[in-house]
């Protein structure tokens, strides 16, 4: 019989910030991956990568400042840093936790690569600020190279575009893997952003959101669920207002009306919305749980969260 297979999308909370932050997150993290993998799923994990490959950018930043010989790191690059590095932090908590409860899998990280289209609109309208806080000067610089800039309350900070995922290249990798009954963690933070030109993959000055990555992840895996972890216990109506609602589920068609009422947030709650609606599409087998851990009981518990179906 054909084990559920299910994607599990790690957003900040469930990672942390600082290495010892993300060190203590994964252990925790792994608790619940680990329930899921005793209840007989098949498990492929996505995680979020927003304050690490921060803190790579502005390291390498900071690095080609002090020592103008050197090339300048792309965007391209240190997402592929910071898909290793947590990763690695990943995979051994999760080993670690199942060899504990005596279950014996090989846990891997896929170094993933995402296909965006070139002509995405988003490339024309960037929004995603990275790396450090520069000044005026600094800002013309990276203008004059073909960067884009914006004015934050310190300075200005670089933007690049965050393009909607087309393609996993290492699909074919992650399903083989998955299929063997074995837990694959792929696509970190949206996974590394590539133009497909001919036979050559040419990396792109962009971040993808890792919600719809998770979604296309899951969508391209044939998954029976996914579930991603976030801030909030559920998804809310009139978020941080004095009617706030929150809903214990959604059908496709209601969460397509409340996106396009402006229910949810950009860049928070509506990519995960869009990544559900996409995901399900016209199934009535597939769902998503938008749901926090539990960090006090390290668990995603029952009755947690919005259950989103068609």
């Amino acid at each position: 019989m054909r084990k559920k297979k299910i994607v599990i999308a790690l957003g900040h909370e469930a990672l942390g910030s600082t290495l010892p932050q993300q060190h203590a997150a994964a252990k925790r993290t792994a608790k619940a991956v680990a329930d899921f993998i005793r209840d007989d799923y098949q498990v492929v994990i996505t995680h979020s990568n927003g304050p690490q490959v921060g803190m790579i950018h502005t390291a390498m930043s900071e690095f080609c400042r002090i020592y103008p010989e050197y090339t300048a790191t792309p965007t391209s690059v240190c997402s592929a840093m910071s898909q290793g590095y947590i990763g690695y932090d990943l995979q051994n908590a999760i080993r670690t936790e199942l060899l504990n409860r005596g279950i014996y899998k090989t846990v891997s990280t896929v170094l993933t690569q995402v296909v965006v289209d070139p002509y995405d609109e988003a490339f024309y309208h960037p929004t995603k600020a990275i790396g450090r806080v520069m000044t005026k000067e600094e800002a013309e610089e990276e203008e004059k190279k073909g960067n884009h800039v914006t004015e934050v309350a310190d300075g200005y900070r670089r933007i690049v575009a965050a393009p909607k995922p087309m393609d996993i290249v290492e699909i074919d990798a992650i399903r083989a893997l998955s299929d063997a009954d074995q837990v694959v963690i792929a696509c970190g933070g949206g996974g590394i952003p590539v133009l497909a030109q001919g036979n050559n993959l040419q990396g792109a000055s962009a971040v993808i959101e890792k919600d719809l990555a998770a979604g296309k992840l899951a969508e391209l895996l044939d998954a029976d669920m996914l579930v991603i972890l976030t801030s909030v216990d559920k998804v809310c109506l009139s978020f941080g207002k004095e009617e706030e609602t929150k809903l214990d589920t959604l059908t496709v068609s209601e969460a397509k009306q409340f996106l396009a009422d402006g229910e949810f947030e950009a860049g928070t709650m509506a990519p995960k919305i869009e990544a559900a609606i996409d995901f399900i599409g016209e199934s009535a087998i597939r769902s998503v749980l938008i749901t926090k851990l539990n960090k006090e009981n390290e668990e995603i518990s029952g009755g947690m969260g919005t259950l989103i179906k068609k």
